[in-house]
């Protein structure tokens, strides 16, 4: 299964902020779409970086409450680490794990086109899974 497969199913909608928004900016689009994470563009709507809970937490942590007037550029995560259409829940997995990432935006030829999150990525893999399990028991019955 691919990444264009999860997209098809839930979606091409990513919620995006832009550097200058204020951290609490940000923080209300996690709370009001019940994200993970969003993903910071810059004007032109080019990939710039993106903030998860976990920055929003160490932000808080090493700043307190004057953090969240502060910019999201400060705090994002810069190296963003993307993920293209054809690659599979496999290498996903495997990247997510290695990175130790949870959020993959989706470029095709350098244009934003979705988000995979782990959640999307252990979904499809549990349905790969339990279609094959299927297909299997199908099988050695049919004998």
């Amino acid at each position: 299964m691919k990444v264009h497969t999860i997209l098809k199913q839930k979606g091409r909608g990513v919620v995006t902020v832009q550097g200058g928004h204020t951290m609490e900016d940000a923080s209300k689009l996690l709370a009001k779409h019940r994200i993970g994470a969003v993903v910071v563009t810059d004007t032109a709507g080019r990939v710039v970086g993106v903030l998860s809970e976990r920055d929003v937490v160490r932000a808080l942590a090493e700043h307190g409450g004057p953090a969240l007037a502060r910019p999201v550029r400060e705090f994002m995560t810069q190296e963003v680490v993307t993920c293209g259409g054809d690659e599979t829940v496999d290498q996903l997995m495997e990247l997510m794990t290695e990175r130790r990432i949870r959020h993959l935006p989706v470029l095709d030829g350098g244009e934003l086109v979705g988000i995979v999150s782990i959640g999307d990525v252990v979904k499809m893999k549990i349905a790969a899974t339990e279609f094959e399990a299927e297909a299997l028991k199908q099988y050695i019955a049919a004998g």
